[in-house]
């Protein structure tokens, strides 16, 4: 029977937690390692709806993307969101593996999902950032060809984006430049929009532009479009949950249904 350590060194062969950002807390953050595991949760955040949803599976473990402790905690109480969220999975007895920063960036994580899902074609990498211990390159965001017969521009590629990422809504600005060369970056990847610039790229898709970025691209005259940090991540957890199902075929491993977008658009 597998373990929730055996699970997480089979996550870090996928997406090594040794290149994740500075900044970041992927890894291995609540729960026993020795605990045995039968059934695991995939999703993108762990919130309490997610703990009922794996309580109510039968999941010993869920595996997220975003890191269920971010900030360093001094103290652990249900008054406030994080120590309410880490309390229920002790409780539980459920585990949490978080792979955040490291799974943006290495092969078939975030990026290569996001960029397939958009039909991107001839995949490479935006921007380099090193190799990892098997001499794997690796870096957040990915370059990629959209090819169509017919030219299309900023305002149909946003509803195309809206419509294969499932989003709320699709803030954009538009060149005036026909979508071929398109930069991706999942979630917050505003502050590569030079990147996407030395690349070449007519288009760049990320999430959470900021103003000042968007005012950038209107001078940079390239296409940027922001469709939301839960559209362009949550394409991730499919391949996530079937490279795990996949290494641990005795297991049950189920994508969160009960996680959503939080928010709505008018």
């Amino acid at each position: 029977m597998a373990t929730v350590k055996d699970i997480y060194r089979f996550i870090d062969t996928l997406a090594p937690f040794g290149i994740q950002e500075g900044f970041d807390n992927a890894g291995f953050l609540v729960g026993r390692a020795s605990q045995t595991v039968e059934r695991i949760l995939t999703a993108l955040d762990i919130t309490l709806r997610v703990i009922e949803e794996a309580q109510a599976m039968g999941a010993q473990l869920i595996v997220a993307h975003h890191p269920v402790i971010f900030q360093p905690l001094k103290s652990v109480t249900d008054e406030d969101p994080t120590g309410a969220r880490v309390l229920q999975l002790a409780h539980t007895g459920i585990a949490a593996i978080c792979a955040h920063t490291n799974l943006d960036a290495v092969a078939e994580g975030v990026n290569d999902a996001l960029a397939r899902t958009l039909g991107l074609a001839d995949l490479e990498q935006l921007a380099q950032a090193g190799e990892d211990g098997q001499g794997r390159p690796y870096g957040i965001g990915r370059v990629g060809v959209w090819k169509r017969r017919n030219l299309v521009y900023a305002p149909d590629f946003a509803s195309f984006v809206k419509e294969q990422l499932n989003a709320p809504c699709v803030r954009y600005h538009d060149a005036g430049r026909a979508v071929s060369r398109v930069a991706v970056g999942g979630g917050s990847c505003g502050s590569m929009l030079m990147d996407a610039v030395a690349a070449g790229c007519d288009t760049f898709v990320t999430a959470d532009v900021k103003h000042d970025v968007f005012l950038d691209a209107a001078e940079l005259g390239i296409n940027l479009l922001d469709a939301g940090h839960f559209a362009t991540e949550a394409v991730v957890l499919e391949p996530l949950t079937q490279a795990l199902q996949q290494a641990f075929p005795d297991l049950a491993v189920c994508q969160s249904t009960a996680h959503r977008e939080v928010y709505r658009a008018v």
